[in-house]
């Protein structure tokens, strides 16, 4: 167990941090790779959804149909499907606009003569709390995920690192507004991203004490309607908007035949 609990926590720092990738894109280039960011989106999506319709809804219901009956245990893994959706729907909801780290925004936005703004603190923590709020459940997924079965935590992982890259990005360009300072956008955003390895130390702090099988069954079925949301609400239109609508269909059928296979070769 504490292999796989120091297993869970690398796989999610490295899935969080994966924002200075995107930090780094605009701090160094000038321009957005629009087609890169659409195929890898697309293949983020795939991934986030075929493992959650093949894979984890099924463990949560397996899980909760063995704790509870098999009436009971399928009713209970809706619900938690589902009420994953409404709290990442929630907290989409209620972050700013301007604020979101999912509203599309390019590198080449950085040249554009917006004026800088004077209130560097609050615009700079209110970014910094919005982001690490939106990201706070995809570290408790990654985790719980990794915890239970460590080789699904790596593609859980790797897709969210995947779609870390662009919201990297997102982050950047707005606190380069507030300072005038690409170094500074790089260090905030990347900085960003350690809120998901914090949602890994809460959950294991909190859930750790009740991790039974009806409690991963839960957790599992709101993991699952939670990455089926991003991918529906964030990862596909971001990625038509970044380029052609087939580019980022590509993308999806590739992310889930490599998740497929992965599946069948584990």
């Amino acid at each position: 167990m504490t292999e796989n609990v120091l297993i869970a926590f690398t796989l999610t720092l490295i899935a969080g941090l994966a924002t200075g990738i995107g930090s780094l894109l605009a701090f160094f280039t000038s321009r957005t790779n629009t087609k890169f960011l659409s195929f890898a989106l697309g293949f983020s999506a795939g991934v986030m959804i075929y493992i959650s319709f093949v894979e984890i809804f099924m463990k949560a219901e397996e899980a909760l149909v063995n704790e509870l009956g098999v009436m009971n245990g399928k009713w209970v893994t809706v619900i938690g499907f589902f009420g994953g959706m409404i709290l990442i729907a929630l907290i989409d909801k209620f972050i700013p606009k301007q604020t979101n780290p999912h509203e599309l925004k390019k590198i080449e936005d950085m040249a554009d003569p917006i004026p800088r703004q004077n209130d560097l603190m609050k615009v700079g923590v209110f970014a910094a709390l919005a982001i690490g709020i939106h990201n706070f459940p995809e570290g408790i997924a990654t985790f719980v995920s990794a915890l239970n079965d460590p080789a699904l935590g790596v593609s859980i992982a790797v897709a969210i690192a995947i779609h870390n890259i662009p919201e990297g990005i997102a982050v950047s360009v707005p606190i380069y507004y507030a300072t005038g300072s690409r170094r500074k956008a790089f260090n905030l955003s990347f900085l960003s991203g350690l809120s998901e390895p914090i949602g890994a130390f809460v959950a294991y702090l909190l859930l750790m004490p009740f991790l039974n099988d009806f409690m991963f069954g839960i957790i599992f079925a709101a993991v699952a309607g939670i990455m089926v949301f991003i991918s529906l609400d964030e990862l596909l239109p971001a990625a038509k908007k970044y380029d052609e609508a087939h580019t980022s269909i590509y993308g999806l059928m590739l992310g889930m035949a490599v998740m497929a296979l992965s599946l069948l070769v584990i």
